[in-house]
Protein backbone atom coordinates (compact mmCIF):
# COMPACT_ATOMS: atom_id res chain seq x y z
CA UNK A 1 0.00 0.00 0.00
CA UNK A 2 1.26 3.13 -1.02
CA UNK A 3 2.13 5.80 1.63
CA UNK A 4 1.70 9.51 2.23
CA UNK A 5 2.76 12.06 3.23
CA UNK A 6 0.34 15.29 4.65
CA UNK A 7 1.87 18.81 3.65
CA UNK A 8 1.75 21.55 5.81
CA UNK A 9 -1.52 22.86 3.69
CA UNK A 10 -3.38 20.18 4.18
CA UNK A 11 -2.52 18.31 0.75
CA UNK A 12 -1.68 14.54 0.67
CA UNK A 13 1.27 13.64 -1.42
CA UNK A 14 2.41 10.06 -2.02
CA UNK A 15 5.99 9.08 -0.64
CA UNK A 16 7.43 7.36 -3.90
CA UNK A 17 7.12 8.50 -7.59
CA UNK A 18 8.96 8.68 -10.67
CA UNK A 19 11.69 11.33 -11.97
CA UNK A 20 11.74 12.63 -15.84
CA UNK A 21 15.25 14.20 -15.48
CA UNK A 22 17.24 13.82 -18.52
CA UNK A 23 14.00 11.91 -20.75
CA UNK A 24 13.65 12.38 -23.88
CA UNK A 25 10.04 13.10 -24.94
CA UNK A 26 9.15 9.70 -26.33
CA UNK A 27 11.07 8.03 -23.12
CA UNK A 28 9.27 10.89 -20.68
CA UNK A 29 6.07 10.11 -22.25
CA UNK A 30 6.99 5.73 -22.19
CA UNK A 31 7.94 6.34 -18.30
CA UNK A 32 4.97 8.25 -16.79
CA UNK A 33 2.46 5.70 -18.89
CA UNK A 34 4.72 2.67 -17.52
CA UNK A 35 4.95 4.12 -13.99
CA UNK A 36 1.09 4.49 -13.91
CA UNK A 37 0.38 1.36 -15.20
CA UNK A 38 2.45 -0.11 -12.10
CA UNK A 39 0.48 2.03 -9.61
CA UNK A 40 2.61 5.23 -9.23
CA UNK A 41 0.50 8.35 -8.44
CA UNK A 42 3.42 10.70 -8.10
CA UNK A 43 5.08 12.44 -11.45
CA UNK A 44 7.83 14.96 -11.49
CA UNK A 45 9.18 17.16 -13.91
CA UNK A 46 10.24 20.44 -14.88
CA UNK A 47 10.11 23.37 -17.63
CA UNK A 48 14.01 22.57 -18.12
CA UNK A 49 13.60 18.89 -18.57
CA UNK A 50 11.57 19.65 -22.28
CA UNK A 51 9.46 16.92 -21.24
CA UNK A 52 6.66 18.47 -20.08
CA UNK A 53 4.11 17.95 -23.48
CA UNK A 54 5.67 14.20 -23.37
CA UNK A 55 4.50 13.79 -19.53
CA UNK A 56 0.69 15.33 -20.05
CA UNK A 57 0.38 12.75 -23.26
CA UNK A 58 1.64 9.78 -20.71
CA UNK A 59 -1.36 10.90 -18.10
CA UNK A 60 -3.95 11.14 -20.63
CA UNK A 61 -3.00 7.41 -22.25
CA UNK A 62 -2.59 5.81 -18.73
CA UNK A 63 -6.67 6.40 -18.91
CA UNK A 64 -6.16 7.05 -14.60
CA UNK A 65 -8.09 10.63 -13.64
CA UNK A 66 -6.23 13.16 -13.25
CA UNK A 67 -7.66 13.61 -9.47
CA UNK A 68 -5.38 10.37 -9.20
CA UNK A 69 -2.19 11.58 -10.40
CA UNK A 70 0.01 13.66 -8.07
CA UNK A 71 1.99 16.15 -10.77
CA UNK A 72 5.08 17.84 -10.08
CA UNK A 73 6.91 20.54 -12.26
CA UNK A 74 9.70 23.32 -11.58
CA UNK A 75 9.35 26.64 -12.89
CA UNK A 76 13.49 27.68 -14.44
CA UNK A 77 15.56 30.98 -13.55
CA UNK A 78 14.81 32.73 -17.15
CA UNK A 79 10.97 32.41 -16.74
CA UNK A 80 10.66 33.80 -13.52
CA UNK A 81 9.85 37.10 -14.31
CA UNK A 82 7.63 36.50 -17.14
CA UNK A 83 4.54 36.76 -17.20
CA UNK A 84 1.68 33.77 -17.75
CA UNK A 85 4.51 31.77 -16.75
CA UNK A 86 2.29 29.30 -15.19
CA UNK A 87 -0.17 29.28 -17.45
CA UNK A 88 2.16 28.39 -20.34
CA UNK A 89 3.26 25.56 -17.98
CA UNK A 90 -0.11 24.72 -17.45
CA UNK A 91 -0.68 24.10 -21.77
CA UNK A 92 2.29 22.15 -21.96
CA UNK A 93 1.30 19.64 -19.83
CA UNK A 94 -2.12 19.95 -21.11
CA UNK A 95 -4.13 20.26 -17.39
CA UNK A 96 -5.44 22.96 -15.62
CA UNK A 97 -3.98 22.30 -12.48
CA UNK A 98 -0.70 21.67 -11.06
CA UNK A 99 -0.21 19.79 -7.62
CA UNK A 100 2.80 20.82 -6.77
CA UNK A 101 5.12 23.97 -8.43
CA UNK A 102 8.71 24.64 -7.51
CA UNK A 103 11.11 26.87 -8.02
CA UNK A 104 13.64 24.79 -10.00
CA UNK A 105 16.88 27.10 -8.80
CA UNK A 106 18.06 30.07 -6.16
CA UNK A 107 19.53 31.74 -9.10
CA UNK A 108 17.79 34.71 -10.59
CA UNK A 109 15.21 36.88 -9.44
CA UNK A 110 13.39 33.82 -7.73
CA UNK A 111 11.66 35.83 -5.18
CA UNK A 112 9.35 37.18 -8.47
CA UNK A 113 9.09 33.22 -9.40
CA UNK A 114 7.82 32.66 -6.08
CA UNK A 115 5.07 35.47 -6.61
CA UNK A 116 3.75 34.06 -9.37
CA UNK A 117 3.40 30.76 -7.61
CA UNK A 118 1.77 32.56 -4.76
CA UNK A 119 -1.09 33.94 -7.45
CA UNK A 120 -1.33 30.67 -8.89
CA UNK A 121 -2.07 29.28 -5.70
CA UNK A 122 -4.82 31.88 -4.60
CA UNK A 123 -6.03 31.17 -8.39
CA UNK A 124 -6.54 27.56 -7.66
CA UNK A 125 -4.62 26.33 -10.82
CA UNK A 126 -1.81 25.30 -8.21
CA UNK A 127 -2.34 22.63 -5.31
CA UNK A 128 1.27 23.17 -3.48
CA UNK A 129 4.52 25.41 -3.97
CA UNK A 130 7.70 25.12 -3.36
CA UNK A 131 11.39 25.11 -3.55
CA UNK A 132 14.22 23.09 -5.15
CA UNK A 133 18.17 22.90 -4.54
CA UNK A 134 17.45 25.79 -1.90
CA UNK A 135 19.89 25.54 1.25
CA UNK A 136 18.67 26.88 4.49
CA UNK A 137 19.60 30.42 4.25
CA UNK A 138 17.59 31.00 1.36
CA UNK A 139 14.22 28.98 2.51
CA UNK A 140 14.44 31.45 5.47
CA UNK A 141 14.66 34.74 2.80
CA UNK A 142 11.26 33.28 1.31
CA UNK A 143 9.78 31.87 4.88
CA UNK A 144 9.94 36.33 5.90
CA UNK A 145 8.78 37.26 2.65
CA UNK A 146 5.94 34.78 1.83
CA UNK A 147 2.43 34.79 1.88
CA UNK A 148 2.01 30.90 1.23
CA UNK A 149 4.54 29.02 2.81
CA UNK A 150 6.73 26.57 0.83
CA UNK A 151 5.61 22.87 1.69
CA UNK A 152 8.58 20.86 0.03
CA UNK A 153 12.08 21.36 -0.56
CA UNK A 154 13.19 18.69 -3.54
CA UNK A 155 17.32 18.67 -3.30
CA UNK A 156 19.88 15.91 -2.89
CA UNK A 157 19.96 13.65 -0.52
CA UNK A 158 21.21 9.70 -0.30
CA UNK A 159 22.90 7.97 2.02
CA UNK A 160 26.18 8.95 1.23
CA UNK A 161 24.79 12.65 1.81
CA UNK A 162 21.95 12.73 4.52
CA UNK A 163 21.65 16.98 4.67
CA UNK A 164 20.58 16.01 9.08
CA UNK A 165 21.12 19.64 10.06
CA UNK A 166 19.20 20.90 7.38
CA UNK A 167 16.45 17.96 7.84
CA UNK A 168 16.34 19.37 11.47
CA UNK A 169 15.17 23.00 10.48
CA UNK A 170 12.84 22.15 7.86
CA UNK A 171 11.21 19.72 10.39
CA UNK A 172 10.77 22.64 12.57
CA UNK A 173 9.12 24.95 9.82
CA UNK A 174 6.82 22.45 8.80
CA UNK A 175 8.34 21.68 5.08
CA UNK A 176 8.77 18.00 3.34
CA UNK A 177 12.33 16.74 2.25
CA UNK A 178 11.67 15.55 -1.46
CA UNK A 179 15.05 13.92 -2.77
CA UNK A 180 16.68 13.65 -6.14
CA UNK A 181 19.49 11.28 -6.92
CA UNK A 182 17.64 9.08 -4.22
CA UNK A 183 20.21 6.02 -5.35
CA UNK A 184 23.17 8.56 -5.73
CA UNK A 185 23.13 9.18 -9.42
CA UNK A 186 23.24 5.33 -9.79
CA UNK A 187 26.53 5.27 -8.36
CA UNK A 188 28.01 1.44 -8.03
CA UNK A 189 29.60 2.07 -4.64
CA UNK A 190 26.72 3.15 -3.03
CA UNK A 191 24.50 0.69 -4.53
CA UNK A 192 26.75 -2.05 -3.37
CA UNK A 193 27.25 -1.09 -0.29
CA UNK A 194 27.43 -4.40 1.94
CA UNK A 195 25.29 -3.14 4.27
CA UNK A 196 22.35 -2.80 1.24
CA UNK A 197 23.81 -6.16 -0.03
CA UNK A 198 22.94 -7.81 3.14
CA UNK A 199 19.58 -6.60 3.49
CA UNK A 200 18.55 -7.50 0.19
CA UNK A 201 19.40 -10.84 0.70
CA UNK A 202 17.41 -11.08 4.18
CA UNK A 203 13.97 -9.31 2.47
CA UNK A 204 14.46 -10.71 -1.06
CA UNK A 205 14.48 -7.28 -2.40
CA UNK A 206 17.23 -5.38 -4.91
CA UNK A 207 20.17 -3.20 -2.91
CA UNK A 208 18.25 -0.29 -4.63
CA UNK A 209 14.99 -1.56 -2.92
CA UNK A 210 16.42 -0.99 0.26
CA UNK A 211 17.53 2.27 -0.36
CA UNK A 212 14.11 3.77 -1.80
CA UNK A 213 12.60 2.12 1.29
CA UNK A 214 15.49 3.66 3.78
CA UNK A 215 14.23 7.22 2.43
CA UNK A 216 10.41 6.36 2.92
CA UNK A 217 10.97 5.47 6.47
CA UNK A 218 13.54 8.65 7.18
CA UNK A 219 10.59 10.64 5.67
CA UNK A 220 12.05 11.54 2.25
CA UNK A 221 9.59 11.32 -0.38
CA UNK A 222 11.33 9.76 -3.89
CA UNK A 223 11.21 9.96 -7.29
CA UNK A 224 13.55 7.92 -9.02
CA UNK A 225 14.27 8.23 -12.37
CA UNK A 226 13.97 5.49 -14.98
CA UNK A 227 13.08 4.53 -18.66
CA UNK A 228 13.55 1.25 -18.19
CA UNK A 229 9.95 -0.54 -17.50
CA UNK A 230 11.84 -3.59 -14.85
CA UNK A 231 13.19 -0.71 -12.92
CA UNK A 232 10.06 1.46 -12.96
CA UNK A 233 8.05 -1.90 -11.39
CA UNK A 234 10.93 -2.73 -8.86
CA UNK A 235 11.76 1.29 -7.82
CA UNK A 236 7.42 0.88 -6.94
CA UNK A 237 7.79 -1.77 -4.76
CA UNK A 238 8.64 -0.68 -1.53
CA UNK A 239 5.58 -1.06 0.24
CA UNK A 240 5.51 -4.71 1.30
CA UNK A 241 8.36 -4.65 4.23
CA UNK A 242 10.00 -2.23 6.62
CA UNK A 243 13.53 -2.18 7.92
CA UNK A 244 14.15 -2.26 11.89
CA UNK A 245 15.60 0.78 14.07
CA UNK A 246 18.81 -1.08 13.87
CA UNK A 247 18.77 -1.68 9.90
CA UNK A 248 18.33 2.41 9.64
CA UNK A 249 20.94 3.38 11.51
CA UNK A 250 23.01 1.42 9.52
CA UNK A 251 22.34 2.57 6.83
CA UNK A 252 22.37 6.33 8.42
CA UNK A 253 25.88 5.22 9.60
CA UNK A 254 27.33 5.21 5.41
CA UNK A 255 26.61 9.40 5.47
CA UNK A 256 30.01 10.94 3.72
CA UNK A 257 28.36 14.19 3.20
CA UNK A 258 29.70 13.44 -0.49
CA UNK A 259 27.33 15.04 -2.98
CA UNK A 260 27.01 14.53 -6.68
CA UNK A 261 25.72 17.97 -7.79
CA UNK A 262 27.10 21.28 -6.66
CA UNK A 263 25.96 24.66 -8.06
CA UNK A 264 28.41 27.13 -7.80
CA UNK A 265 27.42 31.14 -8.50
CA UNK A 266 28.91 30.95 -11.94
CA UNK A 267 26.31 27.94 -12.87
CA UNK A 268 23.56 29.68 -11.15
CA UNK A 269 24.04 32.61 -13.57
CA UNK A 270 24.63 30.51 -16.29
CA UNK A 271 20.95 29.31 -15.49
CA UNK A 272 19.10 32.78 -15.39
CA UNK A 273 21.22 33.52 -19.12
CA UNK A 274 19.73 29.93 -20.31
CA UNK A 275 16.64 29.87 -21.94
CA UNK A 276 15.47 26.45 -22.43
CA UNK A 277 13.13 26.21 -25.71
CA UNK A 278 10.30 25.01 -24.24
CA UNK A 279 7.65 25.35 -27.44
CA UNK A 280 9.92 23.20 -29.62
CA UNK A 281 9.54 20.27 -27.80
CA UNK A 282 7.45 17.38 -29.15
Amino acid sequence: MMEYVRLNNGVKMPMAGIGTFLLEPDDAEASVLAALQNGYRLIDTANAYMNEKAVGRGMKKSGVIREEIFLETKLWPSFYEQEKVVDKTLKRLGTDYIDLLLIHQPAGNYVAGYRQMEKAYKEGKVRAIGLSNFNAEQIREILDICEVRPTILQTEVHPYFQEQELKEFLKKEDIVIQAWYPLGHGDKALLEESVSTALAEKYKKSNAQIILRWHIQAGNVVIPGSKNPDHIRVNFDLFDFALTDAEMAEIAALNKNVRYYTSTPAMLEGYVRMVPPVDDQK
